[in-house]
């Protein structure tokens, strides 16, 4: 997602091509010859393949030209690509029990376990601390971090989990983001 809404943001043109994780085919010879890590997403620009979305996200704004994608201070800017690393690296019982089918097909799924349970209030603590009080974004202005943990967060707020409400209405405002909208709103699949 955050790698089409940095594509979005930029005002790029391109091309998606999908890979049916369910089949594997992400193990496919002809996508590992493109994908080094054999995961999706993977930018190709110019015969030149780059997966993992913030790598891509990183890629994308050095690149090119048109709106940040990142803070321009050094710190802030460090601190979202921060972000990005924690939020796809820990988290692994919400991602699990709240996965995307969540997010995008409404996919209902039991109550939370107890380490689903410790990893939401580890990232509703650091979603606290990380948003300022009556802020917008993370870092005074949208950045793709602000995408990243509005994904995290409406995977429990979409599903009806208990979120605390700033963190809840900072989600539901990043949600409504234009390029954003255009990934939520994309033709998917049958689940």
């Amino acid at each position: 997602m955050s790698a089409f809404v940095a594509l979005q943001e930029k005002d790029l043109s391109f091309e998606i091509n999908g890979i049916d994780l369910a089949a594997n085919a992400n193990h496919d010879p002809r996508y590992a010859a493109i994908s080094l890590s054999r995961r999706v997403p993977t930018l190709v620009h110019k015969g030149f393949a780059l997966s993992e979305s913030s790598a891509i996200t990183e890629y994308i704004n050095e690149v090119f030209a048109g709106a940040p994608l990142y803070p321009a201070e050094p710190h802030a800017r460090a601190r979202a690509r921060q972000v990005q690393a924690w939020l796809r690296s820990d988290l692994l019982p919400i991602r699990q029990e709240r996965s995307t089918e969540v997010v995008f097909y409404g996919a209902v799924k039991p109550p939370l376990s107890p380490e689903a349970q410790v990893a939401v209030e580890k990232l509703f603590a650091a979603a606290e601390s990380l948003l300022p009080i009556d802020a917008e974004n993370l870092f005074g202005q949208w950045c793709i971090a602000d995408v990243d943990l509005a994904l995290m967060l409406n995977r429990l707020v979409i599903h009806g989990d208990v979120v605390p409400a700033r963190l809840a209405a900072y989600a539901r405002r990043q949600w409504q983001r234009p390029s954003v909208q255009l990934w939520v709103n994309r033709e998917r699949p049958p689940d």
